[in-house]
């Protein structure tokens, strides 16, 4: 297993436009949105690919296609506001779905939907989510993924804490993390520091 925290000079630049707290929710999607493409363009480039013939305008040549079908999954309900920059990359992705939540007495999770295209089992799986804090929701998000099948299954988020790296890798070493940024800690209340604050109530303008 890998951790990946991408060192982009765009990346860094709009991420900061987004921690700042006076930021609009147009601009916190626009930015996201630009950010979501830079991240699928790294993530991607070292996806498996296959020969396949094809004919230019002068000649016949050997090209290439992506070897993989492509699932992109985001996790309910901020993990939406990745897919759009994703797809732009990856326009022949398909979508699934999933929402997970711990019951507050229990902790034992719960997954209240889940929707995904068939295939799970020989497609490139990418889980996305703005933040991975405590780990909770992604990790119990691709044992949900792994029991319908998935192999190959990468977890790409904006914001990372060392806590939900260090479980995450612990829970699943087979999968592959891909950060924007690696932050300092949680705080009390399990919010990333410096954070960008709740990604969802920023994105969908909810308090």
């Amino acid at each position: 297993m890998s951790v990946k925290i991408l060192d982009h000079a765009l990346i860094k630049h709009k991420l900061s436009i987004m921690r700042d707290k006076n930021t609009s929710t147009y601009i916190f999607k626009q930015n996201l949105d630009e950010i979501a493409m830079l991240m699928a363009y790294e993530v991607s480039k070292d996806f498996p690919l296959k020969l396949k013939d094809i004919e230019t305008p002068v000649c016949k040549t050997t090209g290439y296609e992506v070897d993989k079908q492509i699932v992109l999954v985001p996790i309910l309900r901020a993990g939406i506001g990745l897919v759009d920059g994703f797809r732009t990359i990856m326009p022949n992705a398909k979508i699934g779905h999933i929402g997970m939540y711990r019951d507050e007495e229990t902790l034992i999770p719960h997954e209240y939907y889940a929707r995904f295209p068939s295939g799970l089992e020989s497609s490139k799986v990418i889980i996305v989510d703005p933040m991975l804090a405590t780990g909770g929701s992604a990790m119990d998000a691709i044992k949900a993924i792994k029991d319908r099948g998935a192999k190959d299954i990468m977890m790409v988020c904006l914001v990372g804490a060392p806590e939900g790296v260090k479980a995450l890798q612990e829970a699943h070493p087979d999968v592959d993390i891909t950060l924007a940024a690696l932050d300092h800690h949680l705080n009390e209340k399990g919010y990333i520091v410096p954070g960008l604050g709740d990604a969802g109530d920023r994105l969908f303008g909810t308090d």
